[in-house]
This record gives C-alpha cells, sequence and structure tokens, in this order.
C-alpha cells in the first residue's frame, strides 16, 4: 500500500523563479493497485516520484509504504521498499557489470553488503529464472557485459532488477518513452506480467494515453501539483483515447481557474 498526504513541495520558495510542484497531492494505492499517472509538463508527476523514492524533501506532507512512514528515510533504507525504473535506459543498470553482476546488485539492494554475498551457483540459477520472464533468451547470456545490450534490453533488464526482490512499491518513471514502439511493448508485457506475477503496488508516469487506457488500474490526473481526477479501471474500459484527452483538458482547465493560473 502506498499512501500520499498532503505532500507539498515548493522549489526557490520567495525568489522570482519559485515554482510549487506539489501542492497538498493526496494519493492512495492499495495493496497490488496498479495507478497510472497522467498530466502534462510541470504538473508534478516526477517530484511526486522522487519525493516517493527520497530524491526530493518536502516542505509538508507523509508518505507511507504499507504501515512504515518513510517520510524521512533516505533513498538507500527506501530502497528496501520502493523500487523505480527509469525513463533513461542507461540509468537502471551498471554498463561495465555483467548482467548477472547487475543481477547481484539488485539482489542487495537496500541490504548491508557481506563477503558472503557472492555471485555463486544458486543465485545464478535464480537470476537465470528471473531474467527468463522477458522472453529475450537473455538468460543464456548471464557473463556477457551490460553496455553489450540494446536499449530494450537494459530497459528489460532494469525492470527485473526492480522487481526481483519483490518490493512494496513499484515505480515506472515514463520507462518505454525512450524506446521505439515495438521494444516498448515488448517491456510493457514483461512489466504487465511482473506486476501481475508478483502482485506488485505500481505507480506508472506515462505520456501514452493508449498506455494508460491498456495497461494498469485506475488513471490519475495531475496538474498543478495535485490529483485532480481519478478514473476508476471499470470506468476507462469505455473510454477512447480521445475521451482521455478530453477528460483531462476539462480538469486541466478547471485545476488553473481554482489556482488563479492563467
Amino acid at each position: 500500500m502506498l499512501q500520499l498526504r498532503g505532500l507539498r513541495r515548493v522549489f526557490n520558495p520567495s525568489q522570482p523563479d519559485e515554482k510549487v510542484a506539489l501542492d497538498g497531492l493526496d494519493l492512495v494505492l492499495s495493496t497490488g493497485e496498479f495507478g497510472v499517472v497522467i498530466g502534462s509538463n510541470g504538473a508534478g508527476k516526477s517530484t511526486m516520484l522522487n519525493a516517493v523514492a527520497g530524491g526530493v524533501s518536502l516542505d509538508q506532507g507523509q508518505i507511507t509504504v504499507d504501515t512504515e512512514d518513510v517520510t524521512a528515510w533516505p533513498v538507500h533504507q527506501r530502497a528496501k521498499l520502493i523500487a523505480r525504473v527509469f525513463q533513461d535506459p542507461m540509468k537502471g543498470t551498471a554498463p561495465g557489470m555483467t548482467i548477472a553482476e547487475n543481477m547481484l546488485l539488485a539482489e542487495l539492494r537496500g541490504v548491508r553488503r557481506h563477503w558472503r554475498h557472492g555471485l555463486n551457483a544458486k543465485r545464478l540459477a535464480h537470476y537465470k529464472e528471473w531474467v527468463s520472464m522477458l522472453g529475450l533468451g537473455l538468460e543464456n547470456r548471464m557473463q556477457a557485459r551490460v553496455d553489450l545490450l540494446s536499449g530494450g534490453q537494459r530497459q528489460s533488464l532494469s525492470l527485473i532488477m526492480a522487481v526481483c526482490m519483490r518490493p512494496a512499491v513499484l515505480l515506472l518513471d515514463e520507462h518505454t518513452a525512450a524506446l521505439d514502439p515495438k521494444t516498448a511493448d515488448l517491456v510493457m508485457t514483461a512489466t504487465i506480467r511482473a506486476v501481475q506475477q508478483f502482485k506488485l503496488t505500481t505507480l506508472m508516469v506515462t505520456h501514452n494515453m493508449q498506455h494508460a487506457l491498456e495497461f494498469g488500474g485506475k488513471v490519475i490526473m495531475m496538474d498543478a501539483g495535485r490529483v485532480q481526477a481519478e478514473i476508476s479501471a471499470h470506468e476507462k474500459r469505455r473510454m477512447t483515447v480521445s475521451d482521455l484527452v478530453s477528460r483531462f483538458s476539462v480538469k486541466s482547465d478547471r485545476a488553473l481557474l481554482s489556482t488563479g493560473g492563467a
């Protein structure tokens, strides 16, 4: 479960370039729920993900993961509960290390390192099993350096690295935006398979309205640092992309009016 209560973050306060990135944001995802976040540039989507992951501190508000109040936890401590896949395929992996070594890093995320945590035969067998979920044949290339993989392969590996330890919350930060359409579909298929298999509480930010309708559960519309509307999984099944765009445009206009924007 993920609960965001009254999140507020202002960048450059009392300066000419002051920016209210989060303005009392409230959001709740039940355990195993898959929320898809849409919103225009500057709506606060990335700041919200950064706040959940611990990369951005809050001026006000509370973040709860399951029963833990993680608001004051640093990034490395939250890594035990929260995993993230970034838009850039190069961010989620160590390029100079092998696939197997990257999987070991993922397993040890948020765990105190010890000399016993080596890359043994038992671990390698587990890693092959996890990587085989991708359907890319990478389980047969466990000793290949990651910098020799394609962008789509690296992003797929980043996904498995994020989910293999079954985090309490999975954050997907436009994780298919930098990929070609065919590869993006492949990564989304692997995403859905992993989320369903591990029953992960998931928050996915996307600008792809078709993905917002096709994948996940409820759609969360953000604007001006707030959640302006939520569309249930049942309701969105009856919607087209045009319906979704129209609904979002109306909500955004209302948000601007309510905050005095232009």
